[in-house]
């Protein structure tokens, strides 16, 4: 038996692996981009809840681009988000300069509220 086939049909290289072929996918330099927390959590989703979707990205080669895209979608969300909800509660750096643990905890919340919003929308959607 061969180690490597080429299947004309779909234009694959096969390696044998014990008793099966298994096709030769490499990802180009393009798909090798860092996908950030937001990305890795929503490859996680995608992999329980869409496999199917997951699989045909990865197959394709469009997954990496696409956990990028939405790691990015989300960091902006992320930072907008506790931008606009700060400046609508008063939470200044005037208040975390004289009263930093109120601050600290009026941000861990704000925070938390942001996380909320930019996993419901984009992360599990």
């Amino acid at each position: 038996m061969d180690k490597y086939i080429f299947d004309e049909n779909n234009g694959l290289w096969y390696e044998l692996q014990g008793d099966y072929y298994i096709p030769c996918l490499i990802l180009s330099e393009e798909e090798t981009q860092p996908i950030g927390l937001w990305g890795q959590r929503h490859k996680q989703y995608l992999k329980e809840h869409k496999h199917f979707l997951y699989t045909t990205m990865l197959i394709e080669g469009t997954l990496n681009r696409y956990l990028a895209d939405i790691n990015q979608q989300a960091e902006q969300m992320f930072h907008r988000l506790i931008k606009e909800m700060a400046q609508k509660q008063g939470v200044t750096e005037q208040l975390k300069a004289e009263q930093p643990m109120e601050w600290i905890g009026l941000m861990n919340n704000i925070q938390a509220c942001a996380r909320e919003i930019v996993n419901s929308e984009i992360i599990f959607a």
